[in-house]
């Protein structure tokens, strides 16, 4: 039967394994991003979402946080800041890993996309905090460069001239002649925005000749712009050349943000052409609102149709891995069956026998409690009492024969009894007193018992009835004395006798664990107090309730 279960068991194992691998061999993550980096934008954010999916599948992390950078560039790109934002916020939960190279330069870029789109978006102040990540988790020398020049360009805009100087000065170090042309023009800047009266043309013209000969039109537009800036309060007619060349180069470039920024800076200084640039700012402005409208909601229709795709593709395959889970769900629940019928078949035995081991320790205790310490009472009451006679005898042997009768039921005998307990204390003590030993009891008052409960009467009668026996049978002593006590809500009880006391090594040798482990019960604490040369002295304190 075993191993007919066992071959079950590696059949189906075997069957789900070779689907497993099916699976993985269709994953086509990397297929998807690589296929991402050759598309036009528009695509390759659709590949980049299908490949964070995969990913995902895969269980990359770092795969999903590539991918989501990605997208999240190609949203900037677009116009689309926020949603850009969010979903490099989102790529960073994936980029954990901050001991591997890829995901350390990864993060970097992330961060920097997420201060290009706060700077956009005039969050300035969150725009340096960005930058600065990105400096922190850079590992690429050139990049680093490109990211100090950022945050010094922002600083500016901040006013913030010293720290963006020793930004933009650092950025100069690059060999990259992009990067060098950025950070000289960004410079430049300021310098005449933090004293006007800074000549800052030689940069300026030498940043924008450095992108002349690079061709680079996006970067010519910064330096037109810088210029036509710097010429504002200079000279006007200066100015609007700059401006114009901007618009020119930025339609040529179809960068439709700098062809506004050009057009603001020639309504303002072109005054018999303002008007038609009006117009044309307004056409462009209006246009350019309507494009990013529709970017973000592209971008939100292709994550939209992808999810869809997956969760299709997922659900095929689903159904046709059911069959071979519900066989193996089969296997596994009769072969657990067997093992827990067996575990708790031996569980219920145990536990049998363990119940059968505490009901005699039990039993054993109440026939210590009841019958034995009971019996030794009526044995000391006959032995101290001249007059106590053979009726008063049979009574108490009757009452104890009749407790004896209750221990099977597991009567509360504390509970049922009419008499006052300190009317019952005071008579068990004063029980143990004959012409040899003299018994006291202080503080014994009915105030002392307000508020105990049953189960706490019924175990201090025991344990002062044990104290009284182990007097009786070990101390030799000729004065005992009881004094009770409640300090707030706790019942304090001093023992004292003068007897020959007894050493730390006999206390559970002379019966004393029992009332050891009856004061644990009712929360209780006991103290021996065995430095005396002569005697013995016992403090008990538990709480009423």
């Amino acid at each position: 039967m075993k191993n007919y279960f066992l071959l079950l068991l590696i059949i189906i194992l075997y069957s789900c394994e070779k689907k497993i691998l099916l699976v993985k061999k269709e994953t086509i993550a990397d297929v998807y991003y690589k296929k991402a980096k050759e598309k036009d934008q528009d695509s390759a954010f659709y590949y980049f979402n299908l490949a964070k999916i995969s990913f995902l599948e895969e269980s990359d992390s770092a795969g999903v946080g590539k991918s989501l950078v990605n997208m999240a560039i190609l949203q900037h790109n677009k116009g689309d800041y926020y949603g850009s934002i969010e979903t490099s916020m989102e790529a960073n939960k994936f980029l954990r890993n901050i001991k591997d190279s890829i995901i350390k330069r990864t993060l970097a870029s992330n961060y920097n996309n997420l201060g290009i789109c706060s700077s956009y978006l005039y969050d300035f102040d969150n725009s340096v905090k960005f930058y600065k990540e990105a400096i922190k988790y850079t590992n690429v020398t050139e990049n680093n460069y490109v990211y100090h020049n950022n945050i010094g360009n922002v600083l500016t805009t901040l006013k913030k001239y010293n720290d963006a100087k020793i930004n933009l000065k650092y950025a100069l170090n690059t060999k990259d002649k992009i990067t060098y042309a950025k950070a000289l023009n960004n410079l430049a800047r300021a310098k005449f925005n933090e004293n006007p009266q800074y000549n800052a043309l030689p940069e300026l013209y030498e940043a924008l000749k450095i992108r002349l000969d690079q061709n680079n039109l996006y970067e010519q537009n910064s330096s037109y712009a810088t210029l036509s800036n710097y010429f504002l309060k200079i000279d006007s007619s200066k100015a609007l050349y700059y401006a114009k060349k901007m618009l020119e180069v930025s339609t040529k470039n179809n960068s439709k943000e700098d062809q506004l920024q050009a057009l603001q800076k020639i309504i303002i200084l072109d005054k018999d052409n303002y008007s038609k640039y009006f117009v044309q700012f307004q056409i462009l402005n209006d246009s350019l609102q309507i494009v990013k409208s529709k970017a973000k909601n592209q971008f939100a229709v292709v994550r939209y149709d992808v999810e869809k795709l997956k969760a299709d593709n997922a659900k095929k395959d689903f159904e046709g891995l059911q069959k071979n889970v519900g066989i193996a769900t089969l296997a596994f629940t009769l072969i657990g069956g067997i093992f827990y019928y067996t575990k708790r078949k031996k569980r219920l035995q145990q536990e049998k026998e363990l119940e059968v081991k505490s009901t005699q320790l039990k039993l054993s205790k109440r026939v210590h409690d009841v019958v034995a310490n009971g019996i030794y009472q009526v044995m000391t009451k006959i032995e101290n009492q001249e007059h106590f006679s053979k009726d008063e005898a049979l009574d108490e042997l009757e009452f104890v024969y009749e407790k004896s009768r209750d221990i099977s039921y597991e009567k509360d005998n504390f509970k049922n009894s009419k008499e006052e307990f300190k009317e019952k204390i005071s008579g068990l003590i004063a029980s143990f007193k004959n012409s040899s030993v003299e018994t006291y009891v202080a503080g014994n008052e009915n105030e002392i018992w307000n508020g105990i409960a049953s189960s706490t009467g019924e175990e201090l009668y025991q344990i002062i009835r044990e104290l009284l026996v182990n007097m009786k049978k070990h101390s030799q002593a000729d004065r005992v004395v009881f004094k009770f006590e409640r300090i707030n809500n706790f019942i304090k009880i001093q023992y004292t006798d003068n007897g020959i006391g007894i050493s730390g090594d006999l206390i559970y040798k002379n019966g004393l664990s029992s009332t050891v482990s009856r004061i644990e019960s009712i929360n209780g604490e006991i103290i021996f107090d065995i430095t005396n040369e002569k005697g013995l002295k016992i403090n008990i304190s538990f709480p009423v309730s």
